[in-house]
């Protein structure tokens, strides 16, 4: 019997991926739930694997190939026996077990030696028992590039270098334009003072880690003040699908973060269900699980509403790009201090610039305004956020 290995699905709003990686050949044996081909999306790397033993009597793809959901990666061929796969290693019994072990590639520079079609068996990992590390990778590119370059004409002292853009890279860039494309895009700005919520983590940041095994940063309270915000502006909530606008009565908030596949954006679950501890536990595993290349599909699936701390980076202002299809998405920005007028007086505070971008279609600008001044308010004067006013 023979059985097809298809493209799972991929997600909300994701129809395609890249085959980053085959782990098997034609004629290979395989066992059930043994990986057979390691997809790449522009959102998450995403194993497939066998679905019962045999061997591969048929590849429909090749590393590099763009392949959409349900198309055939394999024929496996069910009982069939194959040729046994097993790393290559040294015979030297006393180096056996460090060979396999320096092979072995952690999501992150496997993703970077991928993307540049970067040999790791030529490079001396510098790692523990010789593992390969994201460091390593990205030495060998700058060596090789530098190689290119030396040789490269620059009697006019103009220096060029040409390197074409990932897969995963162009897939980006084409859904940030099908947003700009598809929704009218506007950004609405505030600034809010930071003084009472950088004394209530300074006065209880020891305390709460404490007790709760977990830091006590600003993302939790952004979190439930644009929760509370968006529960009194319903359509900032809400998505446009056809002619309908689609209201949606739970809160699945989306928080970007960094990781080796460039910006990601998991979902917090039920997140005006959470108190501030979980809300900071939830968005420390998330951010783990980015940067160590282990977040599923359903991590990032269904969020209402995005948040994006820009602030991280430095960035003072900014305009994020709405994830479609989201209608809004409020960017925070790095805190500085700054002269301030309080009563008559010009006092130095801690200021964080805000953007609210939001689909014009259906968030009007009098609802977007009042959105952010609620988020402004409820993070001046965090007490509103315990007594809910």
């Amino acid at each position: 019997m023979t059985i097809e290995i298809k493209v799972p699905a991929l997600g909300e709003s994701v129809s395609e991926a890249v085959i980053a990686k085959l782990y098997k050949k034609v004629g290979d044996a395989i066992k059930a739930d043994e990986l057979v081909v390691e997809l790449e999306t522009d959102k998450v790397t995403l194993e497939v694997n066998a679905p019962a033993n045999g061997a591969i009597s048929d590849l429909k793809v090749k590393e590099g190939d763009v392949v959409k959901v349900g198309d055939v990666i394999a024929i496996l061929a069910e009982g069939a026996a194959g040729a046994a796969t097993s790393p290559q290693i040294n015979e030297n019994k006393s180096t056996k077990a460090l060979d396999v072990v320096a092979n072995f590639l952690s999501p992150a520079p496997k993703k970077i030696a991928t993307e540049n079609n970067v040999d790791t068996s030529k490079i001396q990992g510098s790692g523990k028992d010789g593992r390969i590390t994201k460091g390593d990778v990205i030495a060998n590119i700058a060596s090789a590039n530098n190689s290119v370059t030396s040789q490269a004409s620059v009697s006019d002292n103009k220096q060029i270098e040409r390197v074409r853009m990932s897969k995963l890279r162009q897939k980006v860039a084409e859904r940030l334009k099908e947003s700009q494309n598809t929704a009218a895009i506007l950004t609405t700005f505030n600034e809010v003072d930071m003084t009472n919520i950088m004394a209530i983590r300074s006065e209880y940041k020891d305390i709460f880690e404490k007790k709760h095994g977990t830091k006590l940063g600003f993302m939790s309270f952004f979190v439930k003040a644009c929760i509370a915000a968006l529960k009194e502006i319903p359509a900032v909530n809400a998505e446009i699908e056809g002619t309908d606008i689609i209201y949606k009565n739970f809160y699945d908030i989306g928080v970007a973060v960094g990781s080796p596949q460039g910006l990601v954006v998991p979902v917090l679950r039920a997140a005006d269900k959470l108190n501030i501890a979980q809300i900071e536990k939830g968005v420390s595993e998330l951010g783990t699980k980015a940067r160590d290349g282990k977040l599923a599909i359903s991590d990032l699936q269904g969020a209402t509403f995005t948040i994006s701390n820009g602030g991280v980076y430095g960035s003072l202002m900014s305009t994020p790009i709405i994830n479609p299809p989201q209608s809004g998405i409020l960017g925070m920005h790095k805190i500085q201090e700054r002269p301030m007028v309080i009563n008559g007086e010009i006092k130095v505070r801690p200021m964080m610039y805000l953007a609210l971008s939001y689909d014009h279609r259906i968030i009007d600008g009098k609802e977007a305004v009042t959105f952010l001044v609620r988020v402004k308010e409820l993070i001046e004067d965090p007490r509103r956020l315990v007594l809910d006013i």
